[in-house]
């Protein structure tokens, strides 16, 4: 049959690969032989949504419910009154002063994500100030920046031998800075992909460089209220005037339905912050987008209404079911692969996994994470199951030519049930000794 005809790709979309943390599912997906897979790749939780939200969404056609008649209409770009209500509700419930701050409904934290760089980063040409990173980063910044044509720089934590990932000195971080100058600083306190717990302590210093440098300081906060370290819940929004003169007016917050609230496919998230032109020109820029999705702004919409003890109740019941199943991942591992180097899970629901210390310089993560979506194969009870875990090379934005540490490392998450999660070491361990006998 003749070739299919086909107009030139722009630039980006030929060079455009998967996400590091999908392409162990797409590569698992085109597989015939009939493997199974624990998919830990994506933090796709497996856990109920709140059930307030679980009892709205069981109602969508009940009497009460907007939905009731099968009309489902267009809200206002910024999000229905209530979800935004809901989200600033819950930035209180963890002890924050929510006084004078601005909330817009999202597609998800992705989107706010979006917004955040298209309004706080200039591109080339435009007086251009990149996005600035801590190494590893979520992986889909450096996409979103890439995307909208926005340059990103950034500063690189150490995975140490005792699997503490620890910040560069701030003088280093105030040099790249001032070297770079970037628009703004992006820190996750809850840190997905590392699992690092970042302390006030931590947060003010940042604070202090963006307002000595005229940088906005941003704050992924989707995993807010995951730790396991003990204290109280950090937030930018528990950084105080007093403490860092200057910084009301330049702090913005990505948050998310989909962690803590277990609605991944929500697609429900906000961008807030303290700065009211920020927030009306981040609204006027996603009147093109119309609006979130209205019944999820709906369901989630529920936890307004929710007390301070209950919603309190709820944090602690997800800290209570991510402990056991992250204590009992570090230990599992680093004793079926002595030798192993397994990330403190402080935080989040991720550890990161680094062979550096049992593999040669010729190993590649992304070459055992495809495959083991495509060929390897362990024996769990009788029946072949295969492993997927993200490449973490991708979640390194490191500069063509310098050695990116995600070669040796593989990113865990702890999405699935607690009796498949037990598997991940056994699976993990047998896989890569199946790949290295290949390899030697």
């Amino acid at each position: 049959s003749p070739s299919l005809a086909s107009p030139p790709l722009s630039a980006h979309y030929e060079q455009r690969e998967p996400s590091a943390i999908r392409i162990a599912g797409i590569r698992h997906a085109e597989r015939r032989d009939g493997v199974a897979a624990i998919n830990v790749a994506i933090g796709n939780v497996s856990l109920p949504m709140h059930p307030a939200m679980v009892a709205r969404m069981r109602a969508l056609g009940a009497p009460e419910s907007p939905f009731s008649e099968g009309v489902v209409q267009y809200t206002g770009t910024v999000g229905v009154h209530e979800a935004r209500e809901a989200f600033l509700h819950i930035i209180a419930s963890s002890g924050f002063d929510v006084k004078g701050l601005h909330c817009q409904v999202t597609d998800g934290g992705s989107q706010a994500m979006e917004l955040m760089i298209l309004g706080c980063c200039g591109g080339a040409g435009t007086n251009e100030r990149p996005l600035m990173l801590i190494d590893p980063s979520y992986t889909n910044y450096v996409a979103f920046a890439r995307r909208l044509g926005r340059a990103t720089v950034t500063v690189q934590r150490a995975l140490q031998e005792d699997g503490r990932f620890t910040l560069p000195p701030l003088e280093d971080i105030d040099a790249a800075i001032r070297r770079d100058k970037p628009g703004a600083l992006v820190m996750i306190p809850y840190d997905n992909p590392t699992g690092h717990a970042c302390d006030h302590a931590t947060l003010v210093a940042l604070a202090r460089l963006c307002v000595e440098n005229d940088m906005w300081l941003v704050s992924d906060e989707a995993y807010r209220e995951l730790f396991y370290t003990g204290g109280q819940a950090q937030s930018v929004w528990g950084i105080t005037e007093q403490e860092v003169p200057g910084i009301t007016g330049r702090r913005i917050s990505i948050e998310s339905a989909s962690k803590v609230w277990n609605a991944c496919g929500l697609r429900i998230g906000a961008l807030v912050t303290d700065n009211p032109k920020l927030h009306a020109q981040a609204v006027a820029e996603n009147t093109a987008g119309l609006c979130s999705n209205a019944i999820g702004q709906y369901i989630f919409g529920a936890l307004r209404d929710q007390s301070k003890a209950d919603l309190q109740r709820w944090y602690g019941e997800q800290r209570a079911y991510y402990r056991g199943m992250l204590e009992g991942f570090t230990s599992g591992l680093q004793t079926l692969l002595p030798g192993v180097i397994v990330s403190r899970p402080d935080a989040a629901l991720y550890s990161v996994v680094d062979v550096r210390r049992l593999v040669s310089e010729q190993f590649d993560a992304m070459d055992f994470v495809m495959f083991c979506a495509t060929h390897g194969a362990a024996e769990v009870d009788g029946k072949p199951l295969t492993l997927l875990t993200a490449p973490m090379g991708g979640f390194y934005d490191v500069p063509y030519g310098k050695p990116n540490p995600g070669r040796t490392q593989m990113r865990v998450a702890y999405v699935e049930p607690p009796s498949r999660m037990a598997l991940v070491p056994r699976l993990f361990a047998a896989l890569l000794r199946q790949y290295l006998e290949r390899h030697s």
